[in-house]
Formats: structure tokens, C-alpha cells, sequence
């Protein structure tokens, strides 16, 4: 069957209404998980919701008389064989649901195109049944990428990054009955303190509890329980005092829920939490720095869902999280109408409590109430390896067997997530020596991944160019054990007996056990116990529980991160902080450098190339080995590679294709075309409102976003044109030629191509050397005729743009005629330029202007 005898077919055989009954599923199974009906929402979906909207799309198709009308490509038989085969394999454990996403994507679009459908169906039965593939493959290959700390210039604003909160969280286990003995057992002498306190309220002749607490406001509006909240709170602080208990730390309940916190991207407000600061009230500046415990009020006890309260103190998790570089956790708390949860938010998401009613287990609230108030700050989530002595930050690492101290100078970076990575670099110096910066990355990363730290010193040892060097890389040690998410600080507490668990949801995941590190790994604080060391219940959570061993790990649900650091000799700032356009030029053309010797070297793919991962000081270089992989690995994984930071991924890579190295030399020229639109000066960056969709956009639609803008010079003209800052207008001519290479037919690459490295340096060197001309000419050298950089890169590039003549003479000056006939005549001040052939043109030595 012909190309055109399937389409004929096609046309004749609409599909029509025939998918309302699987789109109506999806909206249902949208609707139960409390998330917008949109095709990007099947990130949220489970397995077992993956697989019963598959069955309905499939078996939609199915029904389609064109379906047993289409041959088969290979062999004999129609699609309606095939696609019966497929049914059967969604119902087994290794199918890969990721296959059929984009399918499933094209069927929920407001006007599908049935072309495309079964274009695409066509080649799901190719490779309709895929090898399993391991759960450790998946993770180096594709890396979530609904994540919130990946906006590129962005105003955040409150619709777009809930969507995006929202899939980075994840699953959000609730109903954890061990939750306050993990994280409230530690406080020293609380359950006494507690009792003590409860007991006071419950005394005289109007007592503050009796069957239900006093004053306590039956419409439970906002203002009104804020009132009772911050009155009953300083009550029971002022029983604490009287009582001669342990003293409490100076903090206080913050209630400003119209007033906007300072230090957001995007304009967010704090109901009510505890601050650290003892007299904070209702007129006072705060900002995110200064909020210790988040929380969030809601009149409805039916708020109590994932669209709704835990959603918004997400959003405060995340604030909170990007403001105190030294958190590894953060415990807030809901009340929804009375009904009240205690939650934990972690870079594997959040967990929480059970729900408790306030008003019947007023012991339980006291006890909240006072631990929020009597925490340390290790058991607030704040990590212990960072000290302060002498008003300086430091924390200490066991170099070759000797304990060094480094002392932190500034923040260079802090990821604005909650769940992922969560990379926080530091510029630092060792004690005594600070004359000599080094910098600091701090993650958390699946403990399935290679390691950065030894992928960087063998490019160090192996002497890559233009890549950060190696000095030390150690997992984090607290109290002797490795500091990671489900044994350290969430004390081994088994999601499975979460009261919204659902299994089913994945497939094995090793579970990591904490113990000794790497030799030559350590950096140990005090002994006070960690929640992976709690032992007894509390003795006030009188809710029984029964407790097992942890269960065999199942897929994400088990899915842990471990806390590393790594330490660069190399100290250097974004490249968009670049003086002028050309040092941009020279030090992206470092980077590139760095990029191939890093997969010539050592046969590694860096997968992340993004505006944060090219810095530069004298020089230019990369950063950021998290995402990189082996080249060998990367081919038997066999996994798709949707890797990188959204606003800077190729096209193919957003399409799901096997990452190349190719996908991130597109990744530079996506960087480059970035800075120019997004930064006015050095380091001055901007927001432009087309370009902010592109960190929301599906992945799918961001891909025909960026073929959109490349797809003819024209329009790839009249967008730099539009939006080009004046400071790098003058960069047009350059992305007109780097646009010519890295996208040959005004496409992208069909394979890989080694000789593109040497195609962009030379046009990046090149036009180097154009603008040395210009900065001449601009210090007082003869020019006739206006400075013209189309003409000047006509000169330099004669073969991408043929349409004006060079007349070259060794030695003497050189004449151009631009096609207006205007004759262009640089005369005095020689200057010599690398001997260069191009095309049929002769070679020249010297350049006379």
C-alpha cells in the first residue's frame, strides 16, 4: 500500500467523535486526581490509570473501520491485528507506557489530526512490544522534567507554576501514623510539656479547653480562626513559661495573609507560620528567609486535597526552600475548617500526618504547637554540617586524609524547587587561604546515577579543556550515616501505609540502605539523634498503628536522593553577564570546546547544556555534570531523552528522541538565542511574555514552538529583529549563520555530524575577528561607508552567503563590492588574520583597514 493510498484511506474514514468515550475517561480520571483536565496532566497519571485510558484509546481506534482497511508497513495483516496484540500488552508489567504517551497526547488535543494519529500508530506497532526496561536505566535517561526549578527568566506566575508544583511533587502520601514519631519524638521532654500545658487549659472556672476549645469560631472563617490562632498560641507559650518548662525558642505565630512576603519571583502571600523573629506582628516586613514553619487555613474541611491546601502550602514549601540555602527539609501544617495535618517537604516531595480534629484531640494540637515553637533547628530541617562561628558560614571536609574548613562567601545559586536536585552553589575559600576561591555544589541525587564528583575528576585528571576541575566530592554525613531523604530525615517511614496509597504504581526500584560512604567521604556533626535513630512512639500519640518491615521497594512510590557535594577549583559567573557581545561570542566557543573534549576525551555527554551551566572568568567553561552520561550507556539504556533545562532542549530531545551529543550543540545555539532576547546589558535580564510560555509549554507543543522559529530565515529574521535587545542586535548575522548549520534544509539534524563542532567554532571565531575590526575602526581608524556587519560576514563566510564578490590581493588593501555597487575601503593600521581558503576565493593574509 502506497503513501497516498493511506491517506486516501484516511480521509475517506474520519475518525470523528469516535474518541469522546476516551477523552471523557481522561477528564474523569483527571477529576479524581484532582488536577487540570489537559494532555500534559498524564505526568500525574498512574500506572494503572495509564493503562485503563490506553485500553479505552486503543480499543476507540479499534473501532474505526479504517483500522482493518490499513496495511501493515512489514508483513501481512492490517493495524486492527496489531493494535489487538498492543491491548493485550498494556495489562503486562513491561509494557512502557511512556511509548504511547505522545499518542495518547495527539487524542486529547481540542481538533485532533487524524493523520497524525495514525501516523503515529503506525509506528507504535513497529515497536509494539519493547524490551522491558530497568528502573535505573529510566533515571539516567530521562530525568522528570515537570520541574519548577527549571524557569528561564520567568515573571512565575501563580497559574503556571501550580500546574508544573503540582507534577513535580508527585504522589503526596498522606496518613502516615508514624509521621509524629519521626519528627516530633526528638524534641526533648515535649510529650511531658504538653500534658502539662493541656492541663492548664482545662483548668478554672472558664477554662481555655473543655470538650472543645473556647472562642473557637463556628463559621471557622480565615480572619477569624487567624484571631483565635495566634491568641490561643501566645496562651499556651505564656502556661509553658509559668510552668517553669523547658524555655522556648524565640519565634512567634505570623499572621499577614493579604500582605505579600518579600524574596518571591512572583508576587506570593503567607497565611499564618512561625518566624523567628519574637515580635513580628501584623505591620511587620518579612520575608521568606524568616519563615520557619508554613501554614495554610481554609474554612472548608474539604479543602483538605491536593488542588486545594496542600497545593498552596506547596507553593510556600517552595518559596521557603529557595530562600534558606541551608534547608534540607521543611514541616508546615494545614487547618482545614477543624481538621488539622502536619506536613513534611523533602526533595522527594511531601508527606503528611493523619488528619486530627482539633477541637476533640486537643492534646495532639498542643503538642504541635509546642514542638513547632521548641524545635532545634536540625529538627526543623536545617542542615547541622553548616556552622557559624565569628559571624562566618563554614562547613568542613576530609580531604586526603586531613580535615579541611571552607569558609562560604556567597550564594551563587539556590534551585527553586522543592522535589528534584536541588542545586545550591556556593563560592568558598579554605580557611586561611582566601586568596584562592573555590565553589560548592551541594544536590541531592539518586543514588542510582554515577556520580558527578567521579565523572569530574576523571575529566580533570584526564586533562578535558574547558570544564570545571575537580578538587573533592563526599555524600553528606550526619551522625556517621549518609544524609538521604527515606532513611535520614524521613526515618524510614513506608508511604505504603499512607491512607491514599495506591499500589501497582511502577516497577522495582533497589531500595539504598544508608551506611559507610566512599572512603575519604565524611564530614560528621554531633551525635544528637537523626530520625533515622528514633526508637519508642511518642507517649501522647495514642493512635494505634501496626508496623512492619519495609516492604520490597515498587517504583517511584521507593525512590530515594542522596545529599553530595562537590568542590570546583574553577570560580566564574554566568556567561550572560558577558561586557559585550563578543566576549559572549569567545566564551560560548569555550564552552563548546569543553563540550567536545568532554566526549572525546572521556565519551561523555554532558545532556544539560543551559544559561547556568556556561560560566566564564578569564576564560569560558562548563558545569554541571548531574545529567551526564557515557555514550556506551546512553546507547544500551535504550530509553528516550527528554533531558535538560526546558527553554534551552533541542527540538528532537523535547520530542523524546535518544539523546546525542548533537541535541546539545542545538542546546548552545538555543542559549545564545536566549541571552540575546532576555538580557539588556551585562547580567540585566528582562522578561519577555512569548517567550515565558516556552517554560510552561507542553514538550510536544515547545517543539513545534521552536521549529516555528527556525523554520524559514525570514521569520527567524523578523523574530531576532522583534525581539533582540540593542545591545545584541548586532549578534543577528552570527544566528543567521549559526541557524544555516546547526539546522542544514531549515530543519533539524536527521544524523550525527562531528564536523558541526568545527562549524560553529569558525563561524563564532570568525566573527571574532570581525568584531576586533569593528572596535578598531571605532577608535579612530578611516572607514568609508557605515559599518556594515552583513557585508563584513559576507567576507568572512563567502560560501553561506554568496551574493556579493570579494576582490583580495595579497598585502593590499582589500575591496568590496556590496551589491548596491558601493565601494567599501579600509585603509592604515594592518592587521593579520589566520590564512584561511574559502571556496573558490583565494587565500589572504593580511586584512589593511
Amino acid at each position: 500500500m502506497t503513501e497516498e493510498e493511506r491517506s486516501r484511506l484516511i480521509e475517506q474514514h474520519p475518525i470523528g467523535r469516535g474518541l469522546d468515550a476516551f477523552r471523557a475517561s481522561f477528564t474523569a480520571t483527571c477529576e479524581k486526581l484532582e488536577v487540570e483536565s489537559r494532555p500534559d496532566a498524564l505526568a500525574w497519571f498512574e500506572r494503572k490509570d495509564l493503562e485503563n485510558i490506553t485500553i479505552s484509546f486503543l480499543f476507540a481506534l479499534l473501532s474505526c473501520e479504517v483500522s482493518d482497511l490499513l496495511l501493515l508497513k512489514t508483513g501481512r495483516g492490517t493495524l486492527r491485528d496489531k493494535l489487538k496484540k498492543i491491548i493485550s500488552a498494556t495489562t503486562t508489567d513491561e509494557f512502557d507506557f511512556d511509548h504511547i504517551k505522545p499518542l495518547l497526547r495527539l487524542g486529547l488535543v481540542d481538533e485532533p489530526d487524524d493523520t497524525l494519529i495514525w501516523h503515529h500508530v503506525y509506528d507504535l506497532v513497529i515497536d509494539s512490544t519493547p524490551p522491558p526496561r530497568s528502573i535505573a536505566s529510566s533515571l539516567l535517561q530521562t530525568p522528570w522534567l515537570h520541574n519548577t526549578s527549571s524557569f528561564a527568566n520567568s515573571s512565575e506566575y501563580r497559574k503556571d507554576v501550580d500546574r508544573y508544583l503540582m507534577m513535580e511533587l508527585g504522589p503526596t502520601y498522606v496518613g502516615l501514623c508514624r509521621f509524629y514519631e519521626v519528627f516530633f519524638e526528638r524534641i526533648d521532654g515535649l510529650g511531658n510539656a504538653a500534658e502539662a500545658v493541656f492541663k492548664k487549659c482545662m483548668e478554672g472556672a472558664e477554662p481555655l479547653f473543655n470538650e472543645a476549645w473556647s472562642g473557637w469560631p463556628r463559621t471557622a472563617s480565615q480572619d477569624e480562626v487567624l484571631s483565635w490562632f495566634a491568641d490561643i498560641s501566645n496562651k499556651f507559650t505564656e502556661f509553658a513559661d509559668e510552668s517553669r518548662l523547658k524555655p522556648l525558642n524565640q519565634r512567634r505565630l505570623l499572621a499577614q495573609p493579604n500582605k505579600p512576603i518579600h524574596g518571591s519571583t512572583g508576587e506570593r502571600k503567607l497565611v499564618v507560620g512561625f518566624v523567628d523573629d519574637p515580635e513580628a506582628g501584623k505591620t511587620s516586613r518579612c520575608r521568606w528567609e524568616h519563615i520557619l514553619v508554613p501554614g495554610e487555613l481554609k474554612s472548608n474541611p474539604s479543602a483538605d486535597r491536593a488542588s486545594k491546601a496542600w497545593l498552596d502550602l506547596g507553593t510556600y514549601a517552595r518559596e521557603v526552600l529557595a530562600a534558606q540555602d541551608n534547608r534540607r527539609f521543611i514541616l508546615g501544617f494545614t487547618i482545614c475548617g477543624s481538621l488539622m495535618r502536619i506536613w513534611e517537604f523533602d526533595r522527594l516531595g511531601a508527606i503528611a500526618s493523619e488528619q486530627f480534629d482539633i477541637n476533640k484531640d486537643g492534646l495532639q494540637f498542643v503538642t504541635t504547637i509546642l514542638g513547632f515553637l521548641w524545635m532545634n533547628d536540625e529538627e526543623l530541617g536545617f542542615d547541622p554540617t553548616i556552622k557559624t562561628k565569628d559571624g562566618k558560614r563554614f562547613f568542613e571536609i576530609n580531604r586526603k586524609n586531613s580535615t579541611e574548613r571552607l569558609i562560604i562567601d556567597e550564594v551563587m545559586q539556590r534551585a527553586r524547587c522543592i522535589a528534584g536536585r536541588a542545586t545550591t552553589c556556593w563560592k568558598v575559600h579554605r580557611e586561611g587561604c582566601p586568596e584562592e576561591p573555590l565553589v560548592v555544589k551541594d544536590s541531592w541525587q539518586y543514588p542510582e546515577r554515577d556520580e558527578e564528583g567521579q565523572l569530574l575528576l576523571e575529566a580533570t585528571e584526564k586533562n578535558v579543556v574547558n570544564v570545571a576541575q575537580y578538587y573533592h566530592d563526599e555524600t553528606v554525613q550526619i551522625c556517621g550515616k549518609d544524609d538521604d531523604v527515606r532513611n535520614n530525615i524521613r526515618g524510614g517511614l513506608d508511604v505504603t501505609r499512607a491512607t491514599n496509597y495506591r499500589p501497582g504504581r511502577s516497577k522495582p526500584l533497589p531500595m539504598m540502605t544508608s551506611g559507610t560512604s566512599r572512603q575519604g567521604r565524611s564530614s560528621v556533626t554531633g551525635q544528637k539523634r537523626t530520625s533515622s535513630q528514633i526508637g519508642a512512639p511518642l507517649p501522647y500519640n495514642k493512635r494505634s498503628c501496626s508496623v512492619s518491615p519495609m516492604k520490597p521497594p515498587v517504583g517511584d512510590d521507593f525512590s530515594n536522593r542522596v545529599h553530595r557535594r562537590v568542590v570546583l577549583r574553577d570560580y566564574g559567573i554566568p556567561i550572560y553577564w558577558a561586557s559585550t557581545p563578543s566576549i559572549l561570542l569567545s566564551r560560548i566557543g569555550d564552552c563548546l570546546q569543553g563540550h567536545q573534549s568532554l566526549l572525546e576525551v572521556i565519551d561523555v555527554v554532558h545532556r544539560d547544556i543551559s544559561i547556568n551551566n556556561l560560566l566564564m572568568n578569564s576564560k569560558g567553561f562548563l558545569i554541571d555534570l548531574d545529567l551526564a552520561i557515557k555514550t556506551h550507556r546512553l546507547a544500551a539504556s535504550g530509553a528516550k531523552g527528554k533531558t535538560g533545562t526546558r527553554a534551552f532542549m533541542s527540538i528532537g530531545a523535547l520530542l523524546g528522541e535518544e539523546h546525542s551529543f548533537m541535541h546539545d550543540l542545538e542546546s548552545f545555539f538555543w542559549v545564545l538565542f536566549w541571552t540575546c532576547i532576555h538580557y539588556v546589558g551585562p547580567g540585566n535580564g528582562r522578561v519577555v511574555k512569548k517567550f515565558d510560555y516556552w517554560n510552561y509549554a507542553d514538550t510536544e507543543e515547545l517543539a513545534k514552538l521552536k521549529l516555528g522559529t527556525i523554520v524559514t530565515e525570514t521569520l527567524f529574521t523578523k523574530t531576532m529583529t522583534d525581539y533582540f535587545t540593542p545591545h545584541y542586535k548586532v549578534l543577528i548575522p552570527v544566528m543567521k549563520l549559526l541557524r544555516q548549520v546547526v539546522f542544514p534544509k531549515e530543519r533539524p539534524w536527521q544524523q550525527d555530524n562531528m564536523k558541526l563542532y568545527s562549524q560553529m567554532q569558525e563561524i563564532l571565531q570568525n566573527s571574532l575577528v570581525l568584531f576586533a575590526c569593528k572596535s578598531s575602526t571605532e577608535k579612530g581608524q578611516t572607514m568609508l561607508g557605515p559599518w556594515d556587519s552583513n557585508w563584513a560576514l559576507t567576507w568572512l563566510f563567502p560560501d553561506l552567503v554568496p551574493q556579493r564578490r570579494l576582490i583580495s590581493r595579497p598585502n593590499l588593501p582589500v575591496l568590496a563590492f556590496s551589491p548596491t555597487s558601493q565601494l567599501t575601503h579600509h585603509t592604515n593600521n594592518a592587521r593579520n588574520i589566520p590564512r584561511r581558503q574559502s571556496g573558490t576565493h583565494r587565500a589572504f593574509t593580511t586584512l589593511s583597514y
